[in-house]
């Protein structure tokens, strides 16, 4: 991975700044539009109504909140289009799935029904981009900017990394895209490795 950086570390945002920041960029992403690449195996998310009660152990309830966010959605990949642009991601998935990605696959799942493709690599996918090291939490919008997401010991997003070098940010949002283009479709990796499992116990 390192050799897609070209030496360049980016540049270290704090966390009100990285989402302000984010915020205004997104909405004008041009093609080849927002990819994103998820590594870790395991996140902390207590903003997200759905994941508290994921990690409360109401798992039934983690699903009825989840299914209730269908209009949004809808909505929210239906602007997403009319913007004219797409979004794209990369899951890497560890077996047997953790806890907590038990539970985001389903979110993922929904979010790929209305357009927000993604796409399962596991870890012998990306082994040759692991020499130095796991790969890190990317995405790209268009070809002008790269962020890294950050996260404390706990998982909880605590800062981030942004690169504006077009040339690494081509680079790297190609990297993701070959990943893309191997993976299996969420869909059916969903029918077949997620859908029969019992409910997680939270970690």
């Amino acid at each position: 991975m390192h050799e897609l950086l070209d030496g360049d570390s980016g540049e270290l945002l704090a966390l009100d700044d990285y989402w302000a920041d984010f915020d205004q960029r997104f909405w004008k992403t041009v093609p080849p539009g927002f990819w994103k690449l998820e590594r870790q195996q395991t996140f902390k998310e207590p903003t997200d109504e759905g994941w508290q009660a994921f990690a409360a152990g109401r798992w039934d309830e983690s699903l009825r909140i989840l299914d209730a966010r269908r209009p949004e959605f809808n909505d929210y990949y239906r602007r997403i289009a009319d913007s004219g642009f797409a979004t794209r991601r990369v899951r890497v998935v560890q077996e047997p799935l953790t806890p907590y990605l038990q539970w985001e696959l389903h979110v993922l799942r929904l979010r790929h029904e209305y357009g927000g493709l993604t796409r399962v690599v596991g870890p012998e996918g990306i082994a040759a981009g692991e020499i130095d090291g796991p790969l890190p939490e990317i995405y790209t919008l268009g070809t002008d900017v790269m962020y890294e997401a950050i996260y404390d010991a706990a998982g909880v997003l605590e800062a981030a990394r942004r690169w504006r070098n077009p040339r690494v940010v081509a680079r790297c949002q190609e990297f993701i895209e070959s990943l893309y283009i191997d993976g299996e479709p969420l869909d059916e990796y969903f029918a077949r490795a997620v859908a029969p499992l019992e409910p997680p116990r939270p970690d």
